[in-house]
């Protein structure tokens, strides 16, 4: 039944972790009805339910259930990995409801681990650019939203940082703003304890942490609308 977030079901993520291991339609199929309602339903309870909260809280991220849960099958096509099933469950709130709008909120339960981000992930080119067009013209907006983040607990994630400084931006000396400039994304992180994601509890503890990574929000929005006026 569709509703308010109530927690995952106890045998969330032993269920993960039984398809992981049979990695098996056959399997799968016979156990939909414990996937559905131990993990999916839930999922999209918990969509529905932040999608609530970050209206109130005025966060402008969005989804719902049937829209930002990214589906359990692997995409195979092109992959040396052939496995038919994820390890995790996951999805997206974002601006406009879809998954292909910049500037979100992810969650993501699995056997890799649990948690949320709020990010920047692979921001077009143009608005990539644009990004650290600013972080090198405006160094000020930056560090003051740096430092808000760490202020709130947060730092921006390294994962896939480039090596060297990119073509245009040679001249950029200061080291905070050389590593800033090459990010590919702009993410912050915040890890659930797994123990936690069966109670209703898990709600709040993941609006705070939106709110608490709003300085990266408010900063990318402000980029990204002088990139769309110009």
């Amino acid at each position: 039944m569709e509703g308010a977030f109530k927690g995952f079901g106890p045998k969330a993520i032993p269920f993960l972790k039984a398809l992981d291991f049979h990695q098996s339609r056959e399997w799968f199929l016979e156990n939909r009805d414990l996937f559905e309602k131990e993990l999916r339903d839930p999922f999209g309870d918990l969509v529905e339910t932040l999608t609530e909260r970050f209206t109130q809280a005025g966060l402008g991220l969005r989804g719902d259930r049937k829209k930002s849960l990214f589906r359990i099958n692997r995409d195979v096509r092109f992959a040396k990995d052939k496995r038919p099933y994820n390890r995790h469950l996951s999805a997206i709130l974002s601006p406009d409801g879809t998954k292909m709008a910049h500037g979100v909120f992810y969650v993501h339960v699995g056997l890799e681990g649990c948690f949320a981000d709020v990010a920047w992930w692979q921001p077009e080119p143009a608005l990539l650019l644009a990004m650290r067009k600013a972080i090198a013209t405006q160094p000020d907006k930056f560090r003051a939203m740096v430092k808000a983040l760490k202020k709130n607990g947060l730092e921006l994630e390294t994962e896939g940082r480039m090596k060297r400084t990119p073509r245009g931006f040679e001249q950029i000396s200061e080291p905070d703003l050389t590593d800033a400039i090459r990010n590919r994304h702009f993410v912050v992180q915040h890890v659930i304890d797994p123990a936690g994601i069966h109670g209703a509890q898990l709600v709040g503890e993941l609006v705070d942490f939106t709110l608490r990574a709003r300085p990266l929000l408010d900063w990318g929005r402000a980029i990204e609308g002088k990139a769309l006026a110009a």
